[in-house]
């Protein structure tokens, strides 16, 4: 791969990972890989190349940064994507690879929130019964089971793919992606009387709307916090400090657009 250029490999599926994706592809000093995880069914498209799937753990990622010799990782995942951001760290360590993470800050809670900070998908299921009766769950279609033994509660669950049992048996499924719209929102929480809202603190601005919706209806939220990440890895806030990074790391690149 020597004259296709620095390869770049951007693991995640997120806003962030495919702007920087748009952002490092339009220069044709580099070739950028985006490896997405296949959770689901049809993933957005990305500029560059696109792999999906995983790798087999730390193990399986060095072999691959090795045989596609890759010249920088990114680990651009979502908030809670949790393994891969460690594998990530020992692949890259492994291998002498340059990593950096792109880690969005999380929501900050104003006036006229009503926020439970949770441990856990099974810690917010603990806690929903005291806060209300009718759930808007918003913490995506694989956590589901984590509330599949709350018979008596009714929930609204919004992923972009149908969800799989085990699940809550009184349910309504909203097949839908961001962004959304505070009147969107607004209208969700009015329509099925929704009294609780369960979310992870994603930081995505995409999906923020609800929290404005919640505050100003008055309804409690159950936040998620987010897992623990590897320690001493390099971390920007978005995509242009990634690449501003990246031009750091290689500057004979041609300027970025």
């Amino acid at each position: 791969m020597s004259g296709a250029g620095r390869h770049i490999l951007i693991l995640g599926g997120t806003t962030e990972a495919r702007r920087l994706a748009a952002e490092l592809a339009a220069d044709p000093a580099l070739r950028v890989t985006s490896s997405l995880a296949g959770r689901v069914a049809e993933p957005r498209l990305l500029p560059g190349q696109v792999r999906i799937g995983g790798f087999g753990g730390p193990e399986g990622l060095a072999r691959w940064l090795r045989e596609q010799q890759v010249d920088a990782l990114i680990d651009a995942t979502h908030p809670f994507a949790g393994t891969i951001s460690f594998n990530a760290a020992q692949a890259a360590a492994d291998v002498h690879v340059p990593l950096l993470a792109v880690r969005r800050p999380g929501w900050v809670a104003t006036e006229g929130d009503h926020w439970h900070d949770v441990a856990s998908l099974e810690g917010a299921a603990e806690a929903l019964p005291a806060l209300g009766e009718r759930a808007f769950l918003t913490t995506g279609r694989m956590g589901l089971a984590a509330f599949a033994h709350l018979e008596h509660m009714w929930f609204l669950v919004r992923s972009v793919d149908a969800p799989e049992p085990p699940m809550p048996p009184r349910m309504e499924t909203l097949l839908d992606r961001g962004p959304f719209t505070v009147e969107g929102e607004r209208e969700l929480l009015r329509r099925h009387a929704v009294d609780v809202l369960v979310t992870k603190d994603s930081g995505a601005a995409a999906t923020a709307a609800k929290l404005v919706a919640a505050r100003e209806a008055g309804v409690p939220v159950l936040v998620v916090r987010r897992p623990p990440v590897p320690q001493g890895v390099p971390e920007v806030a978005g995509p242009a400090e990634a690449v501003e990074w990246v031009r750091r790391l290689f500057p004979r690149s041609r300027p970025f657009p």
